[in-house]
């Protein structure tokens, strides 16, 4: 019995940071309602940014945040605005542009090819990691420290994007132009400008979802697809557009992940993740956490 809650302990907290990682998807997905191919190879730009500033200026691991949380956050507003906003503005009477899909996706396949050009296929991982194979003991259970502060920066950075959209000006300005782009507009606000905020808050979002995993989890240039097919799975399961869907539906798939292997095989596990995620699609394709309004 007590390795089942230890499992699901630590099935919770490596959930909360597959929520990490789905939040900033849903976040673009809100406002720009269109889903990005490219989220998971952003997550992976988040992971080499945070090896970079770790190796080359001695910082402690989570001491990154200070410089991947913003170099995210541009790299992102300016993707959106060099890149897809042209698109956005030619298919301006589409409410959600297909064309957008595509791009993302060669986003996508740009940056993973790009970065095994550069780094090659090596795996890599943080030097001198003051974090590795860290354990939390408490009674005969055995939780990772890592995994819980990714619970942590999972549940901090949800509450503060909450805060973000529901109490200052730009956020109650997102909101507008998710509900209905056109009367935003109206209403003069810049709805080109506040895709940029929102593609660079969900990028930063991503940029912190790579720091909380840098210090357990391998680096490689194809990282990100296994976190964008979860990402996916999570959004749909949590509800397109609710942050506190895309935690929670992270804990699910994580504690499923993290409890299922002592009672089948890892295979099984895996069909009972997407077994219920096309249960949810079919049932209730608006996700188990979703409302009628998008925020």
């Amino acid at each position: 019995m007590i390795y089942i809650l230890e499992d699901a302990i630590n099935g919770i907290l490596m959930g909360s940071i597959y929520g990490l990682t789905a939040l900033g998807l849903t976040i673009i997905f809100g406002v720009l309602k269109v889903i990005n191919f490219a989220h998971g190879s952003l997550l992976m730009v988040g992971m080499y940014v945070a090896l970079w500033v770790v190796s080359f200026s001695g910082l402690h691991p989570y001491l990154a945040l200070i410089v991947v949380v913003p170099v995210m956050y541009l790299f992102g507003y300016c993707l959106q605005d060099v890149i897809i906003k042209p698109i956005f503005k030619a298919e301006k009477d589409v409410r959600e542009p297909i064309t957008v899909i595509v791009v993302t996706t060669g986003i996508w396949y740009i940056l993973d090819n790009l970065t095994l050009l550069i780094f090659g296929p090596q795996y890599r991982n943080l030097p001198d990691n003051p974090l590795k194979g860290k354990m939390l003991e408490i009674g005969d259970m055995m939780i990772s420290v890592p995994k819980l502060w990714g619970f942590i920066a999972a549940v901090s950075t949800a509450a503060a994007v909450y805060w973000y959209f529901q109490k200052t000006r730009t956020g109650r300005a997102i909101r507008a132009t998710s509900l209905d782009r056109e009367a935003a507009s109206l209403m003069g606000i810049n709805q080109y400008k506040i895709y940029n905020v929102a593609f660079g808050i969900g990028t930063a979002t991503a940029g912190i979802a790579a720091v909380t995993l840098v210090p357990f989890y391998n680096i490689f240039p194809t990282v990100g697809v296994l976190f964008d097919i979860k990402g996916f799975i999570i959004v749909v399961l949590g509800g397109l557009g609710s942050m506190g869907g895309a935690i929670l539906g992270g804990i699910i798939i994580g504690m499923i992940e993290s409890i299922a292997p002592q009672f089948m095989t890892a295979t099984w596990t895996e069909a009972i993740v997407y077994g219920l995620f096309l249960v949810v699609l079919f049932v209730k394709p608006s996700g188990l956490f979703g409302v009628k309004y998008d925020w």
